[in-house]
């Protein structure tokens, strides 16, 4: 009876923690980020490199918010945690950084683009 009872509770836990499973990000090419942006309006494509790199050349359409300012001006900026949000820098180490950072605060469909480096679409500057 009492092994029952421990494999009952063993039960129980287990499931709950699978719903508890933490968010993460995925990672995709240049392709499929023009493809995901083309085909659903309502994604975000994020810039995380910094003003002067913006100016210099970013890709249509995209939000600046810096990397080190992401954290503190998310919530205003980015208000929906469901929203998908594609991110991008110069070369991929900012935009991994980005991800965890949001992923960190409660996003749920974030993902990373990579760097500006491996776009080989239209791109726009000051």
């Amino acid at each position: 009876m009492m092994i029952k009872k421990s494999w009952i509770l063993i039960s129980v836990l287990f499931l709950l923690m699978a719903g508890c499973s933490s968010s993460t990000y995925k990672k995709i090419t240049a392709q499929q980020g023009r493809e995901m942006l083309q085909s659903d309006s309502s994604v975000i494509l994020l810039d995380v490199r910094t003003v002067g790199e913006n100016m210099e050349i970013r890709i249509p359409g995209s939000m600046l918010i810096p990397l080190d300012t992401l954290k503190a001006q998310a919530g205003t900026f980015l208000p929906d945690k469901n929203a998908k949000i594609i991110i991008y820098c110069r070369s991929g180490n900012r935009s991994k950084d980005a991800a965890d950072i949001l992923i960190g605060l409660g996003y749920m469909n974030i993902f990373d683009m990579g760097g500006i480096i491996d776009w080989p679409y239209e791109t726009e500057s000051e």
